[in-house]
């Protein structure tokens, strides 16, 4: 139907329509080079999108509608708009039923960052309309209200819950499993590390990839490559902060991230060509073999194994390591160095072997402050060995190292560590907005 055979109301929402499928569809019509001139570009259309609406002021009957657009056309940037707020408060007051105005003041009240109301916002909606936007930030909003950490688990899984129905009422539609995916990762994280849930929410990031929307949105990206980060799938992880710089060049944390990571495998690199650093009389100290007395409990002694069964270990050196799992083996060295990072997680350290080989350890889920000192004694059961292989930009990295998930497994100078040494992994998903 052409333009002018469209009411003057009609005009106007088709062009705040057209507004939003500019923002939304902008690198499929310019490419990713043009990121840098996105969100001015918005801002012209939307300049212009403005004064069509203004135009037709005397022709709605229904001054909430038209309050409505007002505030919809000043949203669409990601910003937080004080005149859009203004707009969109008198909408709901003059039509407390209009879901839309209320997903939109909901939004504005997350990007002022005021969860509680923008959480009202989207509840409010849902008691008058069933629909994914209100769900899907509902459940994005759920994640960041400041409550205990009892509360805190309950509403990440509420959180999860409000994604799936949001994704089932539109399955095609990649902003809801975006957020899913945000969900199920806070899930992870919350609930004890089940690696079940961690897969369900790549799967989500997968299924969102499909919808050239969310394709194209920098929180996709950044948050899978926080989670392929932990994976210590490294490669990928650099891919994903990269292109999640490409698409947002405003935002700095994907190029920190980068950048931070980067750093890490230098430093770690550093480390095992340098043997710790540590040289001389020193070097053979370190690397003499530890009596067995250090291997604690593992002396001679059982060790239940992930699958439950009570197993030997034998004594390896690590040239015997295979990548993957080393069921029923255990290594013995001393730590030669820590290696600093600008994030607490994992905590890093070298160990050196009787035969002066250097291995890099990451273990997760260690209590701040309670790691390892240069000449411990560590003993490892089970190890599970990575190979990083890593060619980003001008950069190689290639090396194996041990991943611990739980400091509860290690002995250190022949004592096992206490729950004490125990503590979450926190994971900071980043928000996702309309």
């Amino acid at each position: 139907m052409a333009s002018d055979m469209l009411t003057p109301v009609a005009v106007a929402n088709k062009e705040v329509d057209a507004l939003y499928e500019y923002r939304d569809h902008y690198f499929e019509k310019f490419g990713v080079d043009r990121a840098v001139f996105k969100n001015d570009d918005v801002k012209k259309i939307m300049e212009k999108t403005l004064k069509v609406v203004e135009s037709h002021r005397d022709s709605f009957t229904n001054k909430a509608e038209y309050f409505m657009l007002l505030g919809r056309t000043l949203n669409v940037t990601p910003d937080y708009d004080g005149k859009a707020y203004e707009y969109l408060s008198k909408a709901v007051k003059l039509d407390p039923k209009l879901v839309e105005a209320w997903n939109h003041l909901g939004e504005l009240y997350l990007k002022k960052g005021d969860v509680n109301n923008a959480k009202n916002c989207f509840s409010g909606a849902l008691t008058h309309s069933k629909n994914k936007i209100s769900l899907r930030n509902l459940s994005m909003v759920l994640r960041q209200l400041n409550v205990s950490a009892e509360e805190r688990v309950a509403n990440v899984e509420d959180s999860v819950e409000k994604a799936k129905q949001a994704v089932q009422m539109d399955i095609k539609d990649g902003q809801s499993w975006l957020i899913l995916g945000n969900a199920y990762l806070s899930l992870f994280f919350s609930t004890g590390q089940n690696a079940k849930i961690l897969q369900q929410a790549m799967s989500a990031y997968k299924q969102a990839e499909n919808d050239p929307v969310a394709r194209n949105n920098a929180d996709l990206h950044y948050n899978r490559a926080s989670a392929f980060k932990f994976e210590e799938d490294f490669q990928k992880a650099l891919e994903g902060f990269s292109h999640a710089s490409l698409l947002d060049p405003s935002w700095n944390a994907p190029e920190a991230q980068e950048k931070q990571l980067c750093s890490y495998l230098t430093s770690v690199s550093q480390m095992i060509e340098a043997k710790g650093k540590v040289k001389g009389k020193r070097l053979q100290t370190l690397s003499q073999s530890p009596r067995d007395s250090a291997l604690g409990p593992y002396a001679g002694g059982g060790y239940t194994s992930n699958s439950g069964k009570s197993v030997k270990l034998m004594r390896c050196s690590f040239k015997d390591l295979d990548v993957g799992v080393n069921p029923e083996r255990v290594v013995l060295g001393k730590v030669a160095c820590t290696v600093p990072t600008a994030d607490l997680v994992p905590f890093t350290f070298c160990m050196l072997d009787e035969d002066e080989t250097v291995m890099p350890v990451n273990v997760y889920n260690l209590a701040q402050g309670s790691g390892v000192n240069i000449g411990d004694s560590v003993a490892i059961p089970e190890p599970y060995i990575q190979h990083v292989n890593v060619k980003h930009k001008d950069m190689v990295f290639d090396y194996r190292s041990i991943r611990v998930s739980t400091p509860l497994i290690l002995v250190v100078n022949g004592r096992k560590l206490g729950r004490d040494k125990q503590v979450g992994t926190v994971l900071v998903v980043n928000a996702v907005t309309d």
